[in-house]
């Protein structure tokens, strides 16, 4: 079985923009127990508060597969570990399992250690030693192995004897400047296999957008752990993507490294930890990206409705993920019927409906992200629908009053069920207003309109040489409990394009997400 050693919430956290609380570190490492991960390193204990938090806590937790790895370097040049604070702060930690990065490079060794090659072998061994003596289990990171190899094979594997010799259980290769292709990585490791008498490890960096590939090229060549991170975080371009990594190992090399059950979860797991990082979710990622299985293509839609296999690698159930059909002016029959499916809509003009929505696209709709409104194209058109309200007018005034400021306010004349409806409502702009005097209307007759909470606004101008005169498209995002749908307005009136996506918004809450 290969192991999964997650450093999401170490090398994860070096990545630019992502600060983790304690408690995000604890909530992420509970999902990365659940998912089935062999270790989950916790951070640093030696460099900074937050992480010897982390070690107190995860201590007094029950973990069900993963060992919790506390991260730490050798001891200083010309020093003992014992009378070493790093490694006093390893010990400290309580973790289990410590991993310990030393020096493979010669130019590292002699330009930023600034000391003889014999000494950093002696620091190395000394280090794990000691940390074994303590009842620790030790894993060795070979930091810039690969480089270090090229520039001096015989040194760079003399840091991986020193290394077996004070009790690394695992000595890890890392491809620490994420330089190395996958036929180098390939060579090297089959090289090493050889002559150290450890099991191996890889820990791949992606400056070269190789770091996946690189580190299954290292499993083929008989690496039985993995070095990663959830959605590939990390210094520079990342880590190695650990969402690419497991399902790669499990599904297309056959080779088991979470326990039965986890990779269905992987999708969940990737969405959680993006969620607590404040990451915005990368759509395109694969396996467990919303667009990872999704179609547009009229030919590649009308071959997955006679068989899914026609333009999917897997079945995205595996990974938690699911198949989804996405409506635009290149679309096809199979689109709309497949969508049609996939709400419950039934009957309608299938046709007509496909050449509304070419002809919107024309003047500036994007139907793309929004499914909603592609639903209420296809929902109107169903035999006997009628819709919960019609618009008969709207009116918006922004105003500036003194010793208030700017202020918007908006009326707005709804039919429901052959009854007028007129009402008005202020809002911080003309949008919000608008939606507020919609919602004032509707309530009594719609309750569920109390639930709908409109989540974000987004704008884009697409023609902005026209001036004042270009079109623009707005998508709104709105949220019902654990649903959330999308819909899109256009127009050169931005008030107009946002009713548009407003009013859509609204009718498909009441009429479709039930």
């Amino acid at each position: 079985m290969i192991q999964i050693y997650d450093t999401t919430l170490r090398d994860g956290t070096q990545r630019e923009g992502i600060s983790l609380s304690c408690d995000d570190k604890i909530a992420i490492a509970g999902r990365l127990d659940e998912l089935g991960v062999a270790f989950i390193e916790g951070g640093w204990p030696g460099s900074n508060p937050k992480d010897a938090e982390f070690f107190a806590r995860a201590r007094d937790k029950e973990w069900r597969t993963a060992l919790v790895a506390a991260f730490g370097s050798t001891c200083r040049v010309g020093g003992v570990p014992e009378d070493d604070a790093n490694i006093r702060a390893l010990v400290d930690s309580g973790a289990p399992v410590c991993t310990v990065v030393g020096k493979t490079w010669t130019l590292h060794v002699t330009d930023v250690l600034r000391t003889t090659l014999e000494e950093n072998l002696r620091i190395i061994e000394s280090s794990l030693a000691y940390l074994a003596a303590q009842g620790r289990r030790v894993i060795y990171d070979a930091e810039h192995f690969f480089d270090g190899y090229r520039a001096d094979p015989a040194y760079a594997i003399a840091t991986l004897e020193a290394a077996a010799r004070g009790g690394a259980e695992t000595v890890v290769l890392c491809d620490t400047n994420g330089g190395s292709l996958p036929w180098q990585i390939a060579e090297v490791v089959r090289a090493v296999k050889g002559r150290v008498d450890r099991p191996l490890g890889i820990h791949a960096h992606n400056d070269s957008e190789t770091a996946v590939a690189n580190s299954l090229a290292a499993v083929h060549e008989g690496a039985v752990q993995v070095q990663g991170t959830v959605n590939g975080y990390g210094e520079r371009c990342g880590n190695a993507n650990l969402c690419s990594v497991i399902p790669a190992l499990e599904l297309k090399l056959g080779l088991p490294c979470l326990p039965a059950g986890g990779l269905h979860t992987l999708t969940e797991v990737s969405r959680f930890v993006a969620e607590l990082a404040n990451q915005a979710p990368d759509d395109h990622q694969p396996y467990v990206g919303r667009s990872a299985f999704a179609h547009k293509g009229g030919i590649h839609v009308a071959a997955m409705r006679r068989n899914e296999s026609t333009y999917q690698h897997l079945d995205p159930s595996l990974v938690g993920n699911r198949m989804r059909v996405v409506v635009s002016e290149l679309s096809g029959r199979g689109n709309l019927l497949s969508k049609a499916e996939e709400m419950g809509i039934v009957g309608g003009d299938v046709g007509g409906v496909l050449g509304e929505i070419k002809e919107l696209e024309s003047k500036g709709f994007s139907f793309e992200a929004a499914e909603a409104s592609v639903a209420m194209l296809m929902k109107r058109q169903e035999p006997g629908y009628r819709p919960p309200f019609e618009l008969m007018d709207f009116l918006v005034n922004v105003e500036h009053r003194t010793g208030r400021g700017i202020f918007a306010e908006a009326m707005v004349k709804v039919r429901v069920d052959g009854e007028v409806l007129h009402t008005a409502a202020e809002g911080d702009g003309p949008v919000d207003a608008l939606d507020a005097a919609l919602r004032k209307a509707l309530l009594p007759r719609y309750p569920r309109v109390g639930l709908m909470k409109l989540t974000d606004y987004k704008v884009r101008i697409l023609d902005s040489d026209r001036g004042a005169g270009a079109v623009t498209r707005v998508l709104i995002d709105t949220h019902m409990g654990d649903r959330r749908w999308s819909t899109v307005g256009a127009s050169t009136n931005i008030i107009e394009a946002s009713w548009r996506a407003l009013s859509d918004s609204v009718e498909y809450g009441l009429t479709v997400a039930t």
